[in-house]
């Protein structure tokens, strides 16, 4: 060969195929059915610190007070971030004594029925029972909800009447001691039909006077429950609902919400008995007094109303705030409001003489108030609860202090003293104290190598997070979020397999099948030691596995002898009652079929990431993976994890598909004229080495056109050549060979790109137009090989 001679070769990729959707049989047909079925996720959220902070906005709270008088105050705090804590409360602390973790979503309110039951309430649209001094364990899950769950409503004397809404514009009233059946496991997976079942009598409700909801109803297809208990609907509500409240006896219910109306009902039998207008916007907050004659209500056009029910109309209005009202709270004399909102502001009114006075101000919107005796506590929009002097027993004392004013009762009065300038002075600067959580996350960036995370929280604190092993591996302090992901920048391409939000206020990493099984590595580039180089791993599979290797172990420990060698823990049985053939299934007979976690895989055990998932019963759930006890199987788990995890199986993925061509004039035979094919992680050095070895041996693998023989396909093994140079400790590419180089438009490429990144960082430009012959060979990207 001529030392001169060029070789132009012509690179076209043919095949990148993505499939989102699996074509599957429904159960009692022929299986030869087209309709699409979406398969269920997976997702899990990582946490840098303890368990012990919340790390979003608080939307709700309750306090439970001990019945004995040296015994321990609780409070309790229901997040954004999808938890509730449990607070021991002191005179100038309050200590995390539990956590409360099923629901998959925001919790919105919660409160205690009776002294032992905690009920909350969630975006994931169910209810959730706790015991109060239990160590987090959700005794039940109740669904009827087809929305949101935005409110509850408890009656105090009534202990087993609990009434939600939501955004469907359902109000449900429910007996908890007749809904609530206790799990068998630590959280509601094991729920198998039905969410809901019949433990017990009836108190005030009794089990003959609940009746199921009228098919004419819009959720009638979400009535079904455990021995046929449904909760008593409140129908009427054409919109969303946002606020409930209910008197002492569990008599009287009241709930507002979009329609700008006040409407009254009977809880005990659903049935409505009036409705007040006089708000101009959404009812967000109410207040019964303890007998069900007075109503008060807080409604985002910023004013505070009283209604007396018994004449079924307002009679007072109170232009305290200046934006919406979104959180009440009184005196246990009902002579005296409590009230916050969007405004940032916590304002002390007197129900009889109008007297108003601004306690404090916060830096966040009030979301939530619980009165605790003397004092107050207050949620904001933050992650953090502060507790404020109150004077609950005595708010006269508070008005001694001067700095009050008279309010209006026009919603614009507050608003045009505001703006003039002479709005009152907050009473105090400090609160007693501070339960602190930690920084939201409110930005994030995925990096190109997939498996970094730059975030940045509420603080400004910038962190780089490895979402294989869920750790902050950099933390950065405040510094700019743009040029940071500039500096971190790699060219690299790697397939999008899992996405990211901040929802929670912490990052949720979200898996989907097949997306999540198109990237991988080679081991070299994971540090894995014992493992040849050039092995690839799946970056989903290995993930799955560190995830659930805690799983996998107490698995191992309750099936004893049944575990295979293989790390398959499944019975044929347990195979077979699950369809696998869902979706495009293969054995990755490049990974081996064991459960080893590799270190760039191994989850912490100090801060666990949470999963959240759903089988084929009971709902979504949501665990720390150390609180897995192997029991949870594919009712528990999509049937797809199982199968990657415990059987190996992973769908199918498309290599990458290519031409090579000489260009016109060349003196060297043209190599092959048929497709090849090849792993997008191949570098580039493996494709110089095949051409190397075609240009030395062209005759081999090649029939007479050019092509390569059927016995191959045209396929490049990733591992065809250049294994030698790693027993070496040489790179292929620093191995003594002829010189050669690949240019694509122009640009010399890096030996160790991957076809990938070649594909995803060379400018497709014009169409390019070469003559070969009497062919037109029209091309959009393209590699030039230079012999020398």
């Amino acid at each position: 060969m001529k030392q001169q001679d060029k070789i132009t070769y012509n690179y076209k990729e043919i095949k990148y195929g993505v499939t989102a959707m699996h074509r599957v049989g429904s159960a009692g047909n022929n299986g030869n059915s087209n309709r699409l079925r979406k398969e269920k996720k997976l997702r899990y959220v990582l946490r840098d610190t303890d368990d012990t902070k919340h790390c979003a906005g608080i939307n709700c709270l309750a306090v439970l007070k001990s019945s004995v008088s040296d015994g321990c105050n609780y409070l309790f705090s229901g997040s954004r971030d999808g938890t509730l804590k449990r607070w021991a409360l002191d005179e100038d602390a309050a200590t995390c004594s539990a956590t409360f973790e099923s629901h998959v979503d925001w919790v919105n309110d919660t409160v205690i029925a009776g002294d032992t039951t905690l009920v909350s309430c969630s975006s994931d649209t169910t209810l959730k029972t706790w015991n109060c001094f239990s160590d987090g364990t959700c005794t039940s899950t109740l669904r009827q909800h087809s929305d949101y769950v935005t409110c509850l409503a408890a009656a105090e004397k009534n202990t087993n009447v609990v009434a939600s809404g939501g955004l469907g514009g359902e109000v449900f009233v429910w007996d908890i001691e007749a809904a609530v059946t206790p799990l068998s496991k630590s959280s509601d997976v094991m729920e198998d039909d039905c969410s809901n079942g019949i433990n017990g009598s009836a108190n005030s409700l009794s089990i003959s006077s609940l009746r199921t909801i009228s098919s004419s109803n819009s959720i009638a297809a979400h009535t079904t429950q455990c021995h046929g208990y449904v909760p008593i609907a409140a129908k009427g509500h054409k919109e969303s609902v946002y606020a409930l409240a209910m008197n002492d006896s569990g008599s009287l219910l009241v709930s507002g919400g979009t329609e700008k109306v006040v409407r009254v009902w009977d809880p005990r039998t659903g049935s409505k008995t009036m409705k007040l207008r006089g708000h101009t916007d959404n009812i967000r907050a109410l207040l019964l007094d303890s007998t069900g004659r007075y109503c008060l209500s807080g409604s985002s056009d910023s004013m505070i109303r009283l209604w007396d029910l018994g004449q079924q109309r307002c009679v007072h209005s109170y232009a305290v705030h200046t934006d919406s009202v979104w959180a009440l709270a009184s005196t246990p004399t009902f002579s005296h409001v409590y009230s916050g909102g969007r405004d940032l502001s916590l304002y002390l009114s007197d129900l009889t003489t109008r007297e108003s006075l601004l306690l404090c101000t916060k830096e966040h919107p009030i979301l939530q108030l619980a009165l605790h005796d003397d004092s107050i506590w207050v949620a904001t929009t933050d992650s953090s609860v502060d507790r404020w002097p109150a004077e609950g027993r005595n708010p006269q004392k508070v008005f001694q202090r001067g700095g009050s004013f008279l309010a209006g009762n026009l919603s614009f009065s507050r608003a045009r003293v505001s703006l003039e300038g002479s709005a009152p002075t907050p009473v105090y600067k400090e609160p007693i104290f501070t339960i602190p959580g930690t920084p939201a996350i409110v930005q994030h960036e995925i990096l190109n190598n997939k498996r970094h995370v730059l975030t940045k929280d509420s603080a400004g604190s910038v962190k780089l997070w490895e979402i294989t092993r869920g750790v902050v591996i950099e933390d950065y302090g405040q510094v700019s979020f743009d040029e940071k992901k500039e500096q971190l920048f790699e060219m690299v391409s790697i397939p999008a397999w899992f996405t990211v939000d901040t929802r929670l206020g912490s990052l949720s990493v979200h898996l989907d099948t097949p997306q999540c099984f198109y990237a991988e590595m080679y081991s070299a580039d994971l540090n894995i030691i014992g493992k040849p180089e050039d092995d690839k791993l799946n970056l989903a599979r290995e993930t799955f596995k560190g995830l659930l290797a805690h799983w996998m172990t107490k698995r191992r420990q309750r099936l004893g002898s049944q575990a295979s060698v293989n790390g398959n823990v499944l019975s044929g049985k347990d195979i077979n009652s699950r369809s696998i053939a869902n979706s495009r299934i293969e054995v990755d007979g490049n990974a081996e079929n064991d459960s080893m976690v590799y270190p760039s895989f191994e989850f912490s055990t100090v801060s666990p990431p949470s999963i959240i998932t759903e089988g084929s019963q009971g709902g979504p759930w949501r665990k720390k993976i150390t609180e897995l006890d192997g029991t949870e199987d594919e009712k528990d788990f999509p049937g797809w994890v199982l199968d990657c995890v415990l059987c190996n199986k992973l769908p199918s993925r498309d290599n990458t598909n290519f031409y090579l061509h000489p260009c016109e004039g060349s003196a060297v035979q043209i190599l092959t004229q048929g497709k090849l094919s090849a792993p997008r992680i191949l570098r580039i050095h493996k494709v110089v080495n095949y051409v190397i070895e075609k240009l030395e041996k062209p005759s081999d693998n090649a029939n007479s056109d050019g092509t390569f023989s059927p016995g191959l396909g045209g396929r490049l093994q990733h591992s065809a050549v250049g294994d030698g140079s790693f027993r070496s400790g040489l790179k292929p590419w620093q191995k003594p060979r002829p010189s050669i180089e690949i240019l694509c438009n122009n640009q010399v490429l890096s030996p160790d790109m991957s076809l990938a990144t070649v594909r995803a960082y060379s400018d497709p430009g014009q169409v390019i137009l070469l003559t070969s012959g009497s062919r037109l060979v029209s091309l959009y990207w393209y590699a030039n090989l230079m012999l020398w």
